[in-house]
């Protein structure tokens, strides 16, 4: 499954739910680290029956000492790439991951508007990274509306790439002949 299959479900809470079946059947855990979206992944997440069974837990980082303090992401980085890019949201999910101990997480971070946009950076720009504490894998957004509309479409690009993520590796693990 890619995640424009995933994202053809609208309905955040369906993507939770399938999001819980992949992470039971494949035994694992998950984190959220998110700015933009201010604990709306994790919300979506805990919103489903038995999410404790595989949601570490959930981190809200909004500012830029959040991030340093809480998830270990550089001041350096913040300082070169702005909180709005692959640099900061890799270090946003290896910090969420090592610190929780889950074996997955997503970071999101971007402009959600109506302000905060630049010529560089517009309103709808975000940046999401999947992931552990090791390895990382990120991707630039830009969605449309307004500030409503951005959050709700990076929740559910966050918990598509989370599903396309295990999904994957879960395919990947059946398919091998090392099993």
């Amino acid at each position: 499954m890619d995640i424009t299959t995933a994202l053809e479900a609208r309905d955040t809470l369906a993507l939770a739910a399938r999001l819980g079946e992949a992470c039971r059947a494949r035994g694992a855990s998950v984190t959220t680290a998110e700015s933009c979206t201010g604990g709306g992944v994790a919300q979506a997440i805990t919103e489903i029956s038995g999410s404790s069974a595989y949601f570490e837990t959930g981190y809200v980082t909004y500012s830029n000492a959040a991030k340093t303090r809480q998830l270990g992401v550089p001041e350096t980085v913040l300082d070169a790439h702005g909180a709005v890019s692959r640099e900061v949201v890799a270090a946003m999910v290896a910090g969420a991951c090592r610190d929780s101990g889950a074996s997955l997480g997503v970071a999101i971070s971007g402009v959600a508007g109506p302000g905060g946009g630049s010529e560089a950076k517009p309103v709808g720009t975000v940046w999401l990274a999947w992931g552990d504490s090791t390895a990382q894998e990120a991707t630039c957004r830009h969605f449309d509306g307004d500030r409503h509309a951005v959050r709700e479409q990076a929740r559910r690009a966050a918990l598509a790439g989370l599903i396309v993520r295990l999904e994957d590796s879960q395919a990947a693990q059946e398919k091998s002949p090392w099993r």
